[in-house]
């Protein structure tokens, strides 16, 4: 059995204990045996790799030795220190029991097998620059091709160098339009795709290299979609069908029933889905949308899926499509639910939101012998304590009073600031954590040690496979 040396601070404690005999309890045919250390410090969150290195004499009796989430500094240094590995856990003790179940069931988040074409969809109106610097940053969130759209009655007048200069970046080109013109201009410049080709325009994939994306003359005329499909499949060239996502309610159910149907019918055809008629078209947030188009895509076998970033409100939706066909490829090639996999689509709320009761940091607070204010949320509300005592409010101004800090305006600034992250973290169900930011997931940038240490064991953070 293996025995985990757990490293923490004087408050942390009792309750490290408390979930760790709930956890594995000695009694049990636990996973684990445990061992908790506190190491001379207060704040678990304040320990760092060189403090451990100090406090902590070798040889530690341990086959591993977890440390608190946020602990900052070498870790690879201090497990050549101690002679075994040692590893930074969950950054709340909270979370152990799911820190642990994923580690007993490691998941590959690296592994998709739907590639994101990404449309800039006013590149006819873009400098060559800025549509390479778009192409770039899309790149960068996940996408596998840039899309080059054409607008109606736009000239595209550099056409062809747009697609030399993305191509020149090691990226994928399609090209989307309805002029057969513009269409035969990319193929001929290096497009690898043209988007999209109807049984009246097929002619093009004889003309150049690219791959046809195939769709009906109308949506609902599924017969020509499959004529266009038979006859591609005739000329033994690769290609893909898409039989066009409809938005709501202009036959969104009907144009699901549509990509059934295509798969039924064409079992091994790649299909691409578009999904921007969603995510732009529905005020609402976007990675919920990506979260189910994406599942239902991994479920109907699509090979592509195409999405826009034009909406401010759709302005991550291809970060957010890289983690949603990671996430539900797992969960398809797995055949689990999309549960405890990734919590990165979690925007706007968090599954365990309030972590400690309000008896908990009651007891924690009694403990506190120094002026300084720790902020904790519960259901209840705001807490706010120091030696002097704690304060729970649901808003922030009915706190003011009783923190007496007029005369300190560096310290009162750090408590507003805290404090307004606590009530938003309280009024949406979101983790909150004292001197964090909070937590939204993929829709914000997040720093690399912060990726770091948030990567889950067996999950990585890398776009290494392309098709």
């Amino acid at each position: 059995m293996e025995h985990i040396v757990f490293l923490t601070g004087r408050l942390a404690e009792p309750s490290l204990r408390r979930v760790l005999a709930h956890l594995a309890p000695p009694e049990a045919d636990a996973p684990f045996s445990w061992e908790v250390r506190e190491i001379g410090l207060q704040v678990a969150a304040l320990m760092t790799a060189d403090m451990v290195q100090r406090r902590v004499a070798p040889p530690v009796a341990a086959d591993r030795i977890l440390l608190p989430g946020r602990c900052r500094g070498d870790v690879d240094a201090l497990a050549a220190h101690f002679g075994v590995p040692v590893q930074r856990g969950p950054e709340e003790l909270k979370d152990l029991p799911q820190f642990f179940r994923r580690e007993a069931r490691p998941v590959d988040l690296d592994a998709y097998t739907i590639a994101i074409f990404a449309e800039i969809v006013d590149a006819p109106r873009l400098p060559v620059e800025a549509i390479v610097d778009r192409a770039r940053a899309y790149a960068a969130d996940g996408a596998n091709v840039i899309d080059l759209g054409g607008l109606p009655d736009t000239p595209f007048p550099h056409l062809e160098e747009a697609v030399l200069a993305v191509k020149d970046c090691g990226l994928r080109v399609s090209v989307d339009s309805q002029d057969t013109d513009e269409l035969l201009r990319g193929g001929r410049a290096g497009a690898d795709y043209l988007l999209s080709l109807t049984p009246d325009t097929l002619w093009i994939a004889d003309e150049v290299a690219a791959t046809p994306v195939v769709i009906a003359r109308q949506p609902q005329d599924e017969a020509s979609l499959w004529e266009a499909v038979e006859r591609m499949q005739a000329r033994g060239r690769p290609f893909l069908a898409d039989a066009i996502l409809d938005p709501i309610p202009y036959g969104l159910l009907a144009s699901l029933v549509r990509y059934q149907r295509l798969r039924e019918r064409f079992p091994q055809v790649q299909i691409m889905m578009g999904v921007g008629n969603l995510t732009e078209l529905v005020e609402a947030d976007t990675s919920g949308i990506n979260a189910v188009m994406m599942g239902i895509a991994a479920e109907l076998g699509a090979s592509a899926v195409l999405t826009t970033q034009v909406s401010p409100h759709a302005r991550r939706a291809v970060r957010e499509a890289d983690w949603a066909r990671r996430i539900m490829h797992a969960a398809v090639s797995q055949q689990v639910l999309p549960k405890g996999l990734s919590d990165q689509l979690m925007t706007v709320h968090a599954k365990s939101p309030f972590p400690d009761a309000p008896e908990e940091i009651e007891a924690i607070a009694r403990e506190v012998r120094d002026p300084n204010y720790r902020v904790q949320v519960s259901q209840q509300g705001v807490h706010v304590y120091n030696r002097e005592g704690l304060r729970v409010a649901q808003d922030p101004f009915a706190l003011w009073p009783q923190l007496r800090l007029e005369n300190d305006a560096s310290h009162a600034f750090y408590i507003g600031v805290e404090v307004a992250r606590a009530q938003i973290a309280w009024q949406l169900g979101k983790r909150y954590v004292q001197d964090q930011p909070l937590d939204w997931g993929c829709a914000v940038d997040r720093e690399a040690q912060d990726l770091q240490r948030w990567q889950a064991p067996g999950t990585t953070m890398t776009h290494r496979d392309k098709p």
